[in-house]
């Protein structure tokens, strides 16, 4: 067992995953190209990414916390706070605005009474603006757990609202 895999870290990454990181770290040239996979892995099981874990990443990947840090800061899908079980990036490229997207932003922020950056009082719900998601043939869209939703209008966010609330209960 290795210092990191006994380093008590299973509310950030289970030991199987953790024990692969190590492995894979250890075979490849440059491991700083694992930062994402690492931060992600930990984001899905913690549901974001603590100091711990920008700690771990670094002892894993044999890099300094700061290292790992640029990295997490700079891409806006890794969450450096505790973000709501659902967390909706909303489109706001061109091609999403001029299709709708700020009478989405509007509905939504109305329906979830949240701002965006903001998280509902339930903890189930982030309201997030994301630069161009790659979606435009289903513009107005919004991201939710890598999984895309458009064109949206307010009955279709009614609805994807409603499903969210009904899973979060199951």
């Amino acid at each position: 067992m290795t210092s990191i895999e006994s380093q008590t870290t299973s509310h950030l990454l289970d030991q199987q995953t953790l024990a692969e990181f190590i492995q894979h770290a250890g075979e490849i040239e440059h491991p700083r190209e694992m930062i994402i996979d690492v931060l992600r892995a930990i984001q899905s099981h913690h549901g974001w990414v603590p100091d711990e874990g920008v700690e771990l990443t670094a002892s894993i990947l044999g890099l300094t916390p700061i290292e790992v840090e640029e990295i997490a800061t700079f891409y806006d899908k890794i969450f450096r706070r505790p973000v709501g079980r659902f967390v909706i990036h909303l489109c706001d490229s061109v091609c999403c605005w001029v299709r709708g997207a700020d009478e989405i932003a509007a509905y939504l922020k109305k329906v979830l009474d949240i701002e965006f950056g903001q998280t509902t009082a339930d903890g189930l719900f982030t309201l997030l603006p994301s630069c161009c998601l790659g979606c435009c043939g289903i513009a107005p869209a919004v991201m939710i757990r890598q999984e895309f939703f458009g064109p949206l209008t307010p009955e279709k966010v009614d609805e994807l609202i409603t499903s969210l609330r009904k899973e979060a209960l199951a």
